[in-house]
């Protein structure tokens, strides 16, 4: 199946989806945390916080952070579940030696490292993790079924995929102010930060297509994931997904 936010694409149509999220994040990397946290005004940590926290009755051993960007999100789970390990994956480079230079300030680099990986073929021998996390990554995916069965690949039975993502409000008067900061806010705030214009206009257009809701349950369904638990924050700006294999 084809989703919508498969269609949409930072740059051009002719390219593969995945080769220019690549460059726009590859782009966006010295300004990405600084614009992450302004434009949620920092409530995103809150997000990060409750969705990691919904892991800590199964403590994950090994752990995958699928679409790491700079590492916030490995690294939260490094200190709040107290895993063995976790790994970071992303597609771009530039976005991970950020993330490395974190881990290696806060003294994690024994607990979290990172690699290059393409999440429609991830590297890893089938039921290597414990859980997979995707942080607003999961709307990036070239394919999201593909993306889907390679995370479902990856864990082991029993584990579980946590994925938290934005989502566009469907109630007023949420709808209409989401409307307006998406549509005139994040754009202006995107081209003071980093002059990549089209990014930030791809990143609103990607949440408002994205599955949400019961529409993303079912989709975990088919993917093969079981006892599938959603939960919104903030008047249903962020949800958080959580399935087991």
């Amino acid at each position: 199946m084809v989703y919508q936010q498969e269609i949409i694409k930072p740059y051009n149509r002719e390219e593969r989806k995945g080769e220019q999220v690549e460059r726009m994040f590859n782009n966006i990397a010295p300004t990405y945390d600084k614009m992450n946290h302004t434009l949620s005004l920092g409530i995103d940590r809150l997000w990060r916080n409750r969705a990691i926290d919904s892991l800590k009755p199964y403590a994950p051993k090994q752990i995958l952070d699928i679409a790491t960007g700079t590492g916030d999100f490995a690294i939260l789970a490094a200190k709040r579940l107290k895993p063995d390990h976790v790994t970071g994956a992303d597609i771009s480079e530039e976005m991970m030696e950020i993330a490395k230079r974190k881990v290696n300030q806060q003294g994690l680099e024994l607990i979290v490292s990172f690699q290059r990986e393409d999440c429609m073929r991830l590297s890893f021998e089938e039921g290597s993790f414990d859980a997979v996390t995707v942080a607003y990554g999961a709307r990036n995916f070239e394919s999201l079924d593909k993306g889907l069965r390679e995370i479902h690949r990856v864990l082991r039975p029993g584990g579980h995929l946590l994925m938290l993502e934005l989502a566009a409000p469907k109630s007023a008067p949420m709808k209409q102010l989401f409307w307006l900061y998406s549509h005139l806010v994040i754009p202006t705030l995107g081209m003071l930060f980093s002059r990549d214009v089209k990014a930030y206009k791809y990143l609103t257009e990607s949440v408002q297509v994205f599955p949400q809701g019961e529409v993303m349950e079912q989709v975990l369904h088919n993917n093969g994931f079981r006892q599938v638990l959603w939960k919104r924050y903030t008047f249903g700006i962020c949800t958080m997904y959580l399935g087991e294999k």
